[in-house]
């Protein structure tokens, strides 16, 4: 019998081969298996934002193949980055025997971990060094960073549109810049007057030193915002009085009211203003000038007293009458108007010692630390002297001193000291920080040190461990007397919370922080509240039930799952060892 031998190549099978020849009797050779592997799959992070400080999970599943047995550790590619999150695994490694096994994935960030996005891929290998056979899986967590450091600089006495003209103009800005467009400061070049007539604003010194002094003052009185305002019209600038005389229309400046700030004179200000966020529709709270708004500032209220109670409806609206001293320590007969629901003012007024609620009684009971740092005590700008519980009054050596706990270890005198405390380490979670005249801006008083001072205060924050969780908020006090064209929503009803004296001219707002959003224009409305707010928001508190409980939080202004900002200095003329080697004395505020 002859025999038949085939010879096969290639790929073919021995069955295709039975097949191919039409051969009975004729078996094909069992198929190869694959060899034994092993997949990974993961579930979607839950949750896939959090905030700093939590955890995110996601399960993870071992499949086998081909018959797969094995121990596969699981592990997450490097997560970089001082505080990023740390990777763990319930099961690791896992034994994988005859069916699927899992372990919960955990990604534990702490309180300081920043904000953004992290990419996390997880792979594995087994005794044998094999991967899986689908490759890692990656998985995205986004967190939010935690604030951890407020710091409020209160300046003082300006509008944006007189301040912050530079951002029009310039090399320092673009007439493109402003407008009423949503990515475009509201900045006006000219307004009316009283007359009707339309008067192009005229650039001057910030301070009382150069080529054009600011030499003279304007009066924020709430006589001064009712005549500005004349109805929500704002052609009354030019009735706010000037003094003095010499330097008042019609003499030296025929059109006082309306100037703006050479933006040479303001460039730190201006810088922050667009590398940062700010804000072209923050009102400050009150209708009025200084005393009550550091009230509003720290208590969100120039309220006398507390609810419920007599003048409880009633504000602070003025500055002192009878004397120089302010608060608890004021000589007797000092007295300070007030203006009741309608909007009438009410004289005489009373003693400047209130018992309101103030933000420090929140951060009290939540254990949250605080400083209010200030040039001096019994001045209009320090608004604890003004809170019975805070300035707790006695005689020493013959003249009445604040006294008490949260005035001893809380009130930092000089303000200067700020700047000491950063560098140590010493900063606490809430800050205030009131100028010295020199440096405040207010006009005929400054030196047109502040845009220096506001710096050396970001600067040492910035360049320090505090910028990673810390947000700096720079606002002024109030509206000065200059000519500012966005009328404010006055609330005057007889019968809503502040009725009467609410709410007064913007002013300006830069809100510095690694969060901060970018170069963004918030046209979002705020006051002081909102800056309140934020506090309460940021620490978990309750509400004070003032102006914080009517006001937005300043949440537009943040993004705290973006990456987080790298500082970069801002130059300015003056740094921080001329602040805190001076030896002037303080400057106090004026009393109009």
């Amino acid at each position: 019998m002859a025999r038949l031998r085939v010879y096969v190549t290639g790929a073919a099978t021995g069955g295709a081969v039975c097949v191919l020849l039409g051969l009975s009797g004729c078996s094909a050779s069992p198929s190869s298996s694959p060899p034994p592997s092993y997949s990974l799959g993961a579930t979607a992070l839950t949750p896939a934002t959090v905030t700093a400080g939590n955890e995110s999970t996601s399960t993870i599943t071992v499949t086998p193949a081909g018959g797969y047995t094995g121990s596969v550790t699981l592990s997450c590619g490097a997560l970089t980055g001082a505080n990023a999150p740390a990777c763990s695994f319930s099961r690791n490694p896992i034994a994988v025997s005859g069916g699927a096994a899992s372990s919960t994935l955990t990604l534990s960030t702490t309180i300081n971990t920043p904000g953004g996005s992290y990419a996390i891929s997880v792979t594995g290998k087994d005794g044998s060094g094999a991967a899986p056979s689908n490759g890692g899986q990656s998985l995205t967590l986004t967190a939010a960073a935690v604030i951890q450091h407020v710091v409020v600089i209160f300046q003082e006495n300006r509008t944006p549109d007189n301040l912050f003209q530079g951002l029009c103009i310039a090399p320092y800005g673009s007439p493109a810049a402003c407008g009423t467009g949503e990515d475009q400061f509201d900045i006006a070049q000219q307004g009316t007057n009283s007359a009707g007539q339309t008067i192009t604003l005229a650039p001057i010194d910030l301070g009382t030193a150069g080529s054009d002094p600011q030499n003279y003052d304007l009066s924020h009185a709430h006589s001064a915002f009712v005549s500005m305002y004349d109805g929500g019209k704002m052609d009354g600038a030019d009735l706010i009085a000037c003094s003095p005389a010499a330097e008042c229309p019609p003499k030296a400046h025929p059109n006082a009211q309306f100037m703006y700030v050479s933006p040479a004179d303001v460039a730190p200000y201006l810088a922050m203003a667009q590398q940062y966020t700010f804000g072209d529709r923050m009102f400050q709270t009150n209708e009025g000038p200084s005393f009550p708004a550091h009230q509003f500032i720290f208590s969100g209220t120039s309220a006398p007293s507390s609810p419920g109670a007599q003048y409880s409806t009633y504000f602070a609206s003025e500055n002192l009458t009878g004397g120089s001293i302010a608060g608890c320590i004021a000589t007797a007969g000092t007295t300070v108007t007030l203006i009741g629901p309608t909007g009438v003012e009410v004289n005489p007024g009373l003693y400047p010692c209130y018992d309101h609620p103030a933000m420090s009684d929140l951060l009290d009971a939540n254990e949250i630390t605080w400083r209010y740092y200030t040039p001096s005590a019994g001045s209009i700008w320090t608004a604890p002297d003004a809170i019975k519980d805070l300035c707790q009054a006695e005689t020493v050596d013959g003249a009445l001193a604040c006294t008490g706990p949260d005035w001893t270890g809380d009130v930092i005198i000089p303000e200067s000291q700020v700047l000491t405390d950063i560098v140590n380490g010493q900063l606490e979670q809430v800050s205030w920080v009131i100028p010295d005249g020199a440096q405040s801006d207010h006009a005929l008083i400054n030196n047109g040190s502040g845009p220096s001072w506001v710096a050396s205060i970001v600067n040492a924050i910035g360049s320090s461990p505090y910028w990673a969780n810390t947000a700096i908020i720079i606002t002024w006090d109030d509206w000065g007397g200059w000519y500012d064209h966005v009328a404010p929503k006055v609330v005057n009803d007889g019968v809503s919370w502040g009725s009467g004296y609410i709410y007064g001219f913007r002013v300006p707002l830069i809100v510095v922080s690694p969060y901060a959003k970018a170069g963004y224009i918030s046209h979002t409305t705020h006051d002081f509240g909102s800056i309140l707010k934020f506090i309460e928001t940021t620490y978990d508190l309750p509400s004070l039930g003032y102006a914080d409980a009517y006001a937005d939080d300043l949440s537009d202004c943040f993004d705290l799952t973006q990456t987080p900002i790298v500082y970069q200095t801002i130059d300015a003329p003056l740094d921080a060892a001329h602040f805190i080697n001076k030896t002037q004395p303080a400057i106090d505020p004026d009393d109009d």
